[in-house]
Formats: C-alpha cells, structure tokens, sequence
C-alpha cells in the first residue's frame, strides 16, 4: 500500500510517501520559521499564501524522490483538522485535485492521529495505548482501545504546552520559537525559582496559562525588588514545573489503567530533550509497559505521519470524497 500523505495544517507544507505503514519512500518538507520569526508567531494569512506558493512543487518533488508516478501511487491522504483553516484548505484542495485527477482513494486525516501514528514508523504498536500529544496547539492524554478509538482522558484547560514555551520564551526576550531556546537554556540552570503549580479540576486534565503567568510575575517581582536571577535557572524551573505537571498526569493514567500495553508520545514537544529523559525514566517505574519516542524528524509537523495515518483509516473504510473540506475544529474520533 503506498500513500502519498499532505500536510499544511500550520506553518509546515509537507509531502511524503510511505509504504507499508514504515517504508518511508520520500519525505519533504518546506518549513516556514525563519518567515514568521519576524513577527514572533505564525501569522495564519502569510502562512496560507506560502503553501499555496510551496505545494504543487513538493509534490513533484515527492514523486521524484521516491521515483515514482501518480499510477503508482495507490492513495492520497490529507489533513482535514485541526489547524489554521486557511492553511488546512491549501492542502485539501491539492489532495482533492490529485485524486479527482488520478482516480484515486481521497482520505482525510485527522492531525492528531497523524502525530500517534507516527510511532508506527519504528514499531508496532501494542494496545490498549495511552499516547501523549503535546505540541504547540495540542495538550492531550488520549486512552487508545485500538486502532481506530481515541477516548480523550484529560487535556489542557487553557494553553497548550508549546503555546506556553512560545510565551515563555517570549517574556524572556528568547525569541521564536520558544520551545528549542529555553530546552537548551535549561541545560546550564536549576530548578530553583518559585513558580506556581499548575491546578486543574479534571483528575488527568493539564494547565499551562498559571505557569506562564507566574513566570512573568517572577520576572517582574524580582525587577521590583532589585534582586537579579540567572535565565538559565528560570528557563529550567519553568520546564520542570511543566513537564512535571505532564508526567504526574501519565503516573495518575498509568496506575488507573493497568491495561495499558504502551505509551507513546507525538507532537513537536516531543522533541524535548528533558521529555525524552523523563520518558526514560518512566521506564523503570513501569516495566510492563512498553515505551515509544518518535525520530526526532517525525515530532513535529510532517506528511510521513498523515501517509501513516491514512494507510490505518483506508484499511478500516475511512475515505472522504469531493465535499471534503478543512475542518479547523475537527474532534478526533
């Protein structure tokens, strides 16, 4: 089965092949940081019109690597939602036009699924699978039956975890994007400086809009009292009330679902460093469930995932055809 996957939900226009679920046949990507790093945040109209610039071209580009023709491709997948709604129609409307074109399958992704299924990619997962996905729209603990069920155990009440490192990173005059700045700031400091502890009313539900708020009352608290800190030890208290706040959550999943098989983790936090440590350490905690980190170029935004994705909806007789449209608000299901 191969699948030419499409993916335009933010500021990545991305198209890749994959066969088979793992056999990643071509893999492009045409990200637009440097773009919106100007204006210290994705600005949905300018990133719209670069897909639209970017998405006839890695298509061509996609096939070319992969040394193949549209005949030989047997599906087209596409991300329907969530994301910026005039980016995701980028992206549907060149899927639409392929398969109208080439007589092939349509099948419409949804985002979140693309980033758990990434995990496919290197093994096979085991269910019942609790997945984390933690990005910088996304903050969810999601409870996987199989294959095709998500059940949605607890997720953030306000910021999403990467929006808050994008925030963070921001008072701390790091700039954009915030997430890679203050994973490696961290490295050089300690956890040492007051924040408050994220609350939350659901058992498994995350909160990150307190924490971003307190690092800034921080800042300001100690410019008021004369009293200097180190951006290091600030960045690594921040990152370790976060993630903590996450991985208590997972401890919470794990000890009430003893079910589970498998944990695995996608969205572009993932490529966190200090997540990846946490993740380790899980481990030993746990040593009937079976972990699994995605490659680090299969965190954050890409068409492999959505190729992946596609390939499971198709073989269970999920497929869209021409009314399909992007769907910012799109739930998982």
């Amino acid at each position: 089965m191969i699948v030419l996957g499409i993916e335009s939900s933010c500021d990545e226009t991305a198209v890749a092949i994959v066969k088979d679920r793992k056999e990643i046949l071509s893999n492009v990507v045409a990200s637009q940081i440097d773009i919106h790093k100007e204006f210290g945040g994705v600005v949905p109209e300018v990133a719209s019109r670069i897909h639209v610039e970017n998405i006839s071209y890695l298509i061509e580009e996609a096939l070319k690597k992969a040394g193949l023709t549209m005949e030989e491709v047997d599906a087209v997948a596409v991300t329907k939602g969530p994301g910026l709604i005039g980016c995701l129609h980028v992206g549907v409307q060149a899927a639409k036009t392929l398969a109208f074109a080439f007589d092939k399958p349509l099948i419409p992704v949804h985002h979140i699924a693309g980033h758990i299924y990434a995990n496919e990619l290197v093994v096979d997962v085991q269910y019942p699978v609790l997945a984390l996905v933690v990005s910088g729209g996304h903050s969810q603990l999601i409870y996987m039956k199989d294959e095709v069920s998500f059940d949605i155990l607890g997720q953030t009440q306000d910021d999403a975890i990467g929006e808050a490192y994008d925030k963070v990173a921001r008072v701390m005059n790091l700039g954009y994007p915030g997430g890679p700045k203050i994973d490696k700031l961290a490295k050089e400091g300690q956890p040492v400086c007051q924040l408050a502890k994220p609350k939350t009313q659901g058992k498994y539900d995350l909160s990150f809009s307190g924490l971003k708020s307190s690092v800034l009352q921080y800042t300001k608290r100690m410019e008021r009292l004369g009293q200097t800190y180190k951006d290091a030890d600030l960045a690594c208290s921040f990152q370790e009330c976060a993630l903590g706040e996450i991985f208590d959550k997972i401890r919470l999943v794990l000890d009430d679902y003893p079910d589970i098989r498998h944990f695995v983790v996608g969205g572009g936090v993932s490529a966190n460093s200090r997540l990846r440590e946490m993740v380790e350490e899980l481990k030993t905690e746990y040593p009937q469930v079976t972990f699994t980190v995605p490659p680090m170029s299969c965190c954050t935004d890409n068409a492999t995932m959505i190729a992946v994705a596609g390939t499971i909806a198709y073989e269970h007789g999920r497929t869209g055809d021409a009314s399909l449209t992007g769907d910012s608000g799109w739930e998982i299901q």
